[in-house]
């Protein structure tokens, strides 16, 4: 692995970017971050409610994980749902050698994690997510069929990532 890579595990909300970020920082040795801890309570409180996020509620969640992953040195794997082009540009501004992990399943999983949790994100928010998603593409992105068991999702990351 690179000296500073940055490595983004993104998706709908009940993906499991978490857990698998986790284990896989875990398994690096890097410094793991969920962007669900750097938002400001009035986003909190809105999703709670039921409401979906709107960009002007984004922009200063982004700019200020943006400066959390600017001031890691030696890299970062971030949990955050990054679910636009727009969202993932701004989150990486100013940053080299990011990678990211598309988390994807379907709705049917994603809804029965999201009630099976305890979380600020209710269920009923599912579909706005799903709506507001635009997957990402390039050479440094890295798809992975989030149905599969979680020691197999952190497998191929970590096989992905070291080559």
């Amino acid at each position: 692995m690179m000296d500073c890579m940055y490595v983004i595990f993104m998706g709908v909300s009940g993906v499991g970017k978490t857990a698998v970020g986790q284990r896989v920082a875990d398994a690096l040795s890097i410094v793991f971050a969920d962007a669900d801890d750097y938002h400001p309570q009035g986003n909190v409180q809105k999703m709670r409610a039921g409401l979906p996020l709107t960009d002007s509620d984004r922009w200063p969640w982004l700019k200020s994980l943006n400066t959390y992953l600017q001031q890691q040195d030696h890299g970062c794997i971030l949990a955050c749902s990054a679910l636009k082009s727009i969202y993932r540009d701004r989150l990486v501004a100013g940053l080299d050698d990011v990678r990211w992990v598309y988390l994807k399943t379907d709705r049917d999983t994603l809804l029965k994690r999201m009630q099976q949790r305890e979380h600020f994100m209710p269920a009923s928010l599912l579909d706005s997510q799903l709506s507001t998603l635009i997957p990402p593409t390039g050479d440094q992105v890295i798809t992975v069929d989030a149905t599969l068991l979680l020691d197999q999702v952190v497998a191929e990351v970590l096989d992905a990532l070291s080559r």
